[in-house]
């Protein structure tokens, strides 16, 4: 038999309390209230408040990354800069809870083991991923190339619809313009600048 409440819904519960209030708001009590669980079934799925915040934390993340890296697997840079205004439209709740807060906002102290673990393992594909940014880019990864990378594909996106989450609104086209000339601007001059040394 199904248990009345899975992990996913405790996952939905939580967001959903941390996109109304911030993260802080998701608590046990909160969580257990809005899903009208009892506490006992909190904990007999989570041994904690922070590990299941981690959790929702990681899965976030990750969901979003996914369309990075696919764009990048590619060779299509300018996809993967395009890719956050999209997915935030597609998932405005989760994009505001992963760019309005920090990680530090969900764990209270130092992550359980386990999480600290998947988090590493994360820091490494996105070490791996900055590379890869760079050589899509510009065709090598180099110190200015990765900065430059950096900038149009994760720096511009977020600050682009940066304001729109506040607002709880989705990113207008115009926020798809907006990336869009500035990561051409950027690599037409990057051109330039190298034409005489390819």
């Amino acid at each position: 038999m199904r248990a009345k409440f899975a992990e996913a819904d405790y996952l939905s519960a939580a967001l959903a309390i941390a996109f109304e209030h911030g993260p802080a708001a998701a608590t046990v009590a909160s969580i257990s209230e809005r899903l009208k669980a009892p506490t006992g079934s909190f904990y007999h799925r989570f041994p904690s408040r922070d590990v299941l915040l981690g959790n929702l934390w990681l899965k976030t993340i990750l969901q979003f990354q996914q369309g990075v890296s696919e764009a990048l697997a590619a060779g299509d840079g300018l996809a993967a800069a395009l890719h956050t205004p999209r997915w935030c439209r597609e998932h405005l709740n989760e994009a505001r809870l992963l760019l309005l807060f920090n990680r530090e906002d969900f764990v209270a102290g130092e992550w359980p083991l386990e999480l600290r673990e998947r988090v590493a393992a994360m820091n490494r594909r996105m070490k791996n991923d900055a590379q890869r940014r760079a050589r899509v880019v510009f065709g090598q990864d180099g110190a200015e190339e990765r900065r430059l990378a950096d900038f149009v594909i994760a720096n511009v996106p977020v600050a682009a619809v940066r304001e729109h989450l506040k607002r709880r609104e989705s990113p207008p086209p115009i926020v798809d313009h907006m990336i869009f000339t500035t990561y051409s601007a950027i690599v037409a001059d990057y051109r330039a600048r190298h034409a005489g040394s390819e």
